[in-house]
């Protein structure tokens, strides 16, 4: 059963989805790979996880870095749960280039190279947006592209965090935007 709640953040209604064993979506309502469970398969009920999401997401909004961890159950392939640990590992206020996150997967590995554009569509899956922070991977370059929530929220998510914002730029065409 998967348990579904709402949050009204500044930058538009979350959806939270939770099951028995943690958190299993947070989406901006209607970004780009929305997954909403299936009527029947779902309840609208405030769980324990569901309630921590949001404490944890009013304590991320008044500014602050949360001090504690919301439980996960991500729900994807090994290699996107293996991108997906790593976006947990990128510090508040700090990025990581798509390119960076592969070759890490790479030395892992020991391909003789991990393609970035894979590492994108991991990151782009992402199930539980902000607590699983994809808005800190940026393009080579600092581009600020493919964030499903809208690179506007990916800029105010990254400046709420004290980004140094100066080396992004948005860029004006892509597949990405």
């Amino acid at each position: 059963m998967q348990y579904i709640s709402y949050y009204a953040s500044p930058l538009g209604k979350i959806v939270l989805a939770a099951d028995e064993t943690g958190l299993t979506g947070l989406w901006f309502e209607g970004q780009k790979y929305f997954f909403l469970p299936p009527e029947e398969g779902r309840e609208e009920k405030e769980t324990g996880f569901l309630k921590e999401a949001k404490r944890w997401l009013t304590v991320y909004f008044s500014g602050k870095e949360p001090d504690f961890k919301v439980p996960l159950h991500l729900h994807g392939s090994s290699f996107q749960k293996e991108v997906w640990d790593i976006l947990c590992s990128i510090p508040y206020g700090q990025t990581r280039t798509y390119g960076e996150i592969a070759k890490e997967i790479a030395a892992k590995r020991r391909p003789a190279r991990m393609s970035a554009q894979a590492v994108g569509g991991a990151v782009g899956h992402n199930p539980v947006s902000i607590l699983v922070p994809c808005h800190r991977v940026v393009g080579t370059g600092g581009s600020l592209t493919g964030y499903a929530g809208g690179i506007e929220r990916k800029v105010k998510l990254l400046t709420l965090e004290n980004a140094d914002m100066r080396a992004f730029y948005i860029p004006k065409k892509g597949t990405a935007l």
